[in-house]
């Protein structure tokens, strides 16, 4: 059977249209994602599938794809642009093109771990990014509760402070969030598709890559690297994230459904990761990887001008008056 990937993505957009021309009690969503079936995400998605099928009869179908079968993140963003009945778990880095607010949730140190970033992103604070994220590009946020963990340097040398970085080609997102971050810290940015980093550390086209810890042990990124430094320097804040044409033609119940079903599913897939971390740092210790702890004061201190060169030291306050109520 060919690879999705072999269509054009005209061609791909019509097909995942098509059940919008299916009678009313019959509707389908295709939600796409770069990670693997080992992964918690995943593991969530499929919670999220199950949960939709139920509580709709089954009249709401939920297919997964893995691997980015449908495209990149991007390209699917504008599958779901323009009406596709298609979503995907994408971070808020990507959706700063439409609605710069989303782009401080990948901003370093931003908040801790998974209590911290839940109470973030069910706020009304960031209900109201939502909405204008809706009417600046057509997307529908689900739920934005699906944390992916913190992100870490991945090397072949040890490192301890952001000087060590220096030189260093580092993959990384393409959102200028991320770029202007790792920029911050020491290395060269190198924006790159996540399923192109193995080949790319394989082959020396870049030096290292900064992930987390569940999409390290699934991509076998362990096989090409010899450290991880553990900096948590960007909490992974990602979002189920659709078509507001799509969600627009499904009544408002089953719209509840899916918004409901994915929180709760966005919470699963969360807390497996945050069970998970210990048993994929002892597996990857087991392949022969260094994985280091390091006062990340330095790089704190390094990256904090961050907000500054993106525009936002005001919506910094505002996050942080969020978080501490």
């Amino acid at each position: 059977m060919p690879s999705l990937k072999m269509f054009g993505l005209a061609s791909l957009a019509a097909i995942m249209m098509g059940t919008l021309g299916a009678a009313h009690a019959d509707w389908s969503l295709n939600v796409n994602t770069a990670l693997t079936q080992d992964d918690p995400m995943y593991k969530g998605l499929v919670k999220f599938k199950e949960g939709v099928e139920q509580r709709t009869d089954g009249k709401l179908t939920v297919n997964i794809f893995t691997g980015s079968q449908l495209g990149n993140d991007e390209d699917v963003l504008e599958q779901a642009r323009a009406g596709a009945n298609v979503a995907v778990l994408v971070d808020g880095g990507r959706l700063a093109n439409f609605t710069p607010e989303m782009g401080i949730l990948g901003a370093p140190y931003l908040v801790q771990g998974y209590p911290g970033a839940r109470k973030l992103v069910t706020s009304p604070l960031f209900d109201s990014w939502a909405e204008k994220l809706r009417k600046a590009s057509g997307h529908q946020v689900f739920s934005f509760n699906w944390w992916q963990g913190e992100r870490n340097l991945l090397t072949n040398k040890p490192v301890t402070q952001p000087s060590d970085l220096q030189g260093v080609r580092m993959r990384t997102p393409g959102a200028p969030v991320w770029l202007e971050t790792i920029r911050a810290m020491g290395a060269t940015p190198t924006p790159m598709g996540w399923t192109e980093v193995y080949t790319a550390l394989q082959q020396g086209v870049i030096d290292g890559a900064e992930a987390q810890m569940s999409a390290v042990y699934g991509a076998r990124l362990y096989e090409v690297i010899k450290h991880i430094t553990k900096t948590g320097h960007i909490n992974l804040i990602t979002g189920l994230v659709g078509s507001a044409q799509w969600f627009d033609s499904l009544p408002a119940d089953v719209q509840q459904i899916v918004k409901d079903e994915s929180l709760k599913a966005g919470d699963f897939a969360s807390e497996l990761t945050e069970k998970s971390m210990t048993d994929y740092e002892d597996k990857m210790r087991a392949k022969g990887v260094s994985i280091d702890s390091i006062d990340v004061a330095p790089f704190k201190a390094a990256t904090q001008g961050v907000y500054q060169k993106l525009g936002y030291e005001e919506l910094h306050k505002q996050v942080d008056a969020v978080l501490a109520q």
